[in-house]
């Protein structure tokens, strides 16, 4: 029964504090008590918007952030709502009308909002719609003109400016970011995959070195870190760092084919540390998890395989196919993998490019060697 002792306020301040805490039911509940006393209260009406996109009820929640815009038309977080489930149902246009009128009615210097709206921008993006990208980009570019000295903002900044196409912006952001941070996590291991594609191994190791096993959650990164430090430090198997990035590879294993579930174990990591800023948690997990789920579609675009003049078959990215290949030569065992290509690349007698995992295929698949499958 809904007691008659509560403001508006109290009813959302305790949904708030539940939402936060990722009990969306029962803060439902709670704004819908709040409700029956208080029918035209517009917070009530927004916070039961989030709690529906929260459950994915995506119908329900645009209901109700069009109810609070009837009571107040004006009002930064419907608007910023009403534009995430507008997108839910492809209204692109219309959604980023309601996000610019934001911007418009002058809510710029709130930068959890303008933050907010830009990973929600970042998170529904796709190839076909790059144009969303660039709208995210624009507000994380906003967030940064109100407080460049706020890391996370810097830092969307860069993740936005590389999924663009401009990766020297995004190394000069995330580079700020960790300037301003050196404890951003996120910004860091972003950084060192892009140095690693770059080839700028030294640099790329690091920032892993300055990241620990509980840090990461995709394999990918991990394979990295290891190689690198065997190549450059001539780290060997048994050495006790080695061994803890590898018990931490071998937790993930197979987890990346369900990312649900990896995203549920950063959630715990995110409340674990956050305590009571469950909301703004809860809003850095969700790009992160957009960014996983990017490296994830990645790895599946860049798997490949090859077949050995003897039959034998390898698969995965090119660095992949090459470690194995170096795995299954008994020869080089505990050896990197840039010594493997050299050695190769001698032994056979013949031209093959010696600098990178790719071209070291190709020209062996040109030379009859090997053949490309996939």
């Amino acid at each position: 029964m809904p007691s008659p002792f509560l403001s508006s306020e109290e009813y959302d301040e305790r949904a708030h504090q539940l939402y936060n805490e990722g009990l969306y039911d029962e803060a439902l509940d709670v704004l819908r008590e709040g409700l029956s006393l208080y029918p035209n209260s517009v917070e009530l009406h927004i916070g039961v918007g989030y709690a529906r996109l929260a459950r994915e009820e995506y119908a329900w929640a645009r209901r109700s952030f069009e109810q609070a815009l009837i009571l107040e038309p004006e009002h930064e977080d419907a608007l910023a709502g009403h534009g995430e489930t507008l997108l839910k149902f492809g209204q692109r246009d219309a959604a980023l009308k309601s996000f610019d009128k934001i911007v418009e009615l002058g809510y710029s210097d709130d930068l959890d909002l303008i933050l907010q709206v830009g990973r929600t921008l970042f998170r529904e993006h796709d190839d076909d719609r790059m144009p969303l990208m660039e709208q995210a980009r624009a507000f994380f570019q906003v967030a940064v003109d109100q407080a460049p000295e706020m890391a996370e903002a810097v830092a969307c900044l860069g993740y936005a400016r590389h999924r663009l196409g401009d990766e020297q912006g995004a190394i000069v952001s995330l580079r700020r970011a960790l300037q301003l941070d050196g404890e951003h996590v996120e910004a860091r291991i972003y950084l060192a995959n892009i140095l690693y594609d770059r080839q700028e191994y030294e640099a790329a190791l690091y920032h892993f070195e300055r990241t620990t096993p509980e840090d990461h959650w995709d394999e990918k990164a991990i394979g990295h870190f290891i190689e690198l430090k065997k190549a450059i430090h001539r780290t060997p198997d048994d050495d006790p760092e080695i061994r803890e990035w590898e018990t931490r590879l071998g937790e993930l294993s197979g987890e990346l084919d369900d990312i649900d579930e990896l995203l549920a174990g950063i959630e715990l990591k995110f409340m674990a540390e956050e305590g009571g800023e469950g909301a703004s948690a809860r809003n850095q997990l969700e790009l992160f998890g957009v960014l996983l789920t990017d490296l994830v579609e990645q790895r599946r675009d860049d798997a490949h395989r090859v077949r050995t003049t003897e039959g034998r078959e390898f698969d995965g990215s090119w660095e992949e196919i090459v470690r194995e290949m170096r795995d299954a030569d008994p020869d080089f065992a505990g050896r990197s993998v840039q010594e493997f290509i050299r050695s190769e690349a001698t032994r056979r007698g013949i031209a093959i490019p010696a600098h990178d995992a790719e071209s070291f295929i190709r020209a062996s698949a040109n030379a009859g060697l090997l053949k490309i499958v996939q």
